[in-house]
């Protein structure tokens, strides 16, 4: 993982905590990835620019977040100056930067609303762009809305580095809001339990889905980075990018690798694969929530649960209604596109 993702990273550790840090905390946290000079470095600079709080002194001294306004004024344009797909090329240079915004935005708000938050497009918003708390709506829906933008940024960092464990691990750490130890529930760590979903079948059946079984997560998510990392990048266009994508999130929810945080973990990654290849991201509408978590149910449910002796797709064949699905909702982000270069 980049040294920028590891600084976002713990930047997102230090922001979603209610209480003040100490650097052995913070260290324990990142699983000791990070040397304990280049943190203290981090965390002095986060002081000067206003953005964390320090707290008493030597080895008691802990740091607290205190201002996203800062961290978004000082990291606003992070992602827009280096690593740029290369879908905005094609937009005229004063209108980048807003057509990103728009996208993250657009991108956030959808994929987070999918999962219950009721923050809307315009909040979204309002919180990554001006800083600002919405009245009436809880901090958690704020802090998920702040870590998917990070996780956002993450992705476009590393646009050019191989996918591994580390970025996914990072990416879970920032789109969770719960930092908590709870070692039922790790952060930016494979699932240790079993888990599963209650459904309702194409049939009007109530079903109960279960996940792949913990012992068999690392074997499957290995199987998985390296099909990203070996996919000829150079044969996703416009035309076929809704089959990979939905290919690549289907395999992650259906490993259902992570206690929580799944759906949001497999639309950031099969968007990995989209960005790489050059294509804007692919936003599934909340509106259509019920029909995206049906395609999700019917194919689990033919499918079967994932071992490591079934592979990744055991029947492909049954990928077609997910990635109609997906085809129908790539046309959002196109338009905003399109309208970017006629404007």
């Amino acid at each position: 993982m980049s040294t920028s993702a590891k600084k976002i990273a713990a930047l997102s550790l230090l922001r979603k905590s209610t209480d003040a840090l100490t650097l052995a905390d913070l260290s324990l946290l990142l699983a000791h990835s990070i040397p304990d000079r280049t943190l203290r470095r981090w965390l002095a600079n986060w002081v000067e620019s206003g953005i964390l709080q320090r707290i008493g002194q030597k080895r008691g001294t802990r740091y607290q977040f205190i201002s996203d306004k800062n961290y978004i004024a000082q990291n606003k344009a992070t992602y827009r100056v280096k690593n740029q797909p290369h879908f905005i090329k094609s937009i005229p240079k004063y209108r980048r930067d807003a057509l990103l915004e728009q996208l993250r935005d657009l991108w956030t708000h959808s994929s987070t609303s999918l999962e219950g938050n009721t923050l809307s497009l315009g909040d979204t918003h309002a919180i990554l762009g001006l800083g600002l708390t919405i009245p009436g709506k809880p901090l958690r829906e704020h802090q998920e809305i702040i870590g998917h933008a990070q996780a956002i940024e993450l992705i476009y960092q590393n646009l050019q580095h191989p996918i591994d464990k580390a970025l996914i691990y990072a990416l879970h750490r920032a789109v969770q809001t719960d930092i908590a130890i709870d070692i039922y529930k790790p952060i930016g760590a494979w699932k240790v339990e079993k888990n599963g979903t209650y459904a309702i079948s194409s049939q009007g059946k109530q079903v109960f889905i279960e996940y792949a079984h913990p012992l068999h997560v690392e074997t499957l998510m290995s199987a998985l980075i390296q099909e990203m990392n070996t996919l000829d990048i150079e044969k996703i266009t416009l035309d076929n990018a809704a089959y990979y994508y939905a290919k690549f999130h289907m395999a992650l929810v259906h490993i259902h690798p992570f206690w929580d945080g799944n759906g949001r973990i497999a639309r950031l990654l099969a968007n990995l694969i989209l960005l790489k290849a050059g294509l804007p991201p692919l936003v599934i509408n909340h509106s259509l929530r019920r029909e995206y978590i049906q395609c999700l149910a019917d194919y689990q449910l033919q499918t079967g649960s994932l071992t490591a002796q079934s592979g990744l797709w055991p029947k492909p064949k049954l990928l077609e209604n997910f990635h109609q699905f997906c085809q129908q909702s790539y046309q959002s982000t196109q338009d905003l596109i399109t309208q970017a270069k006629i404007d």
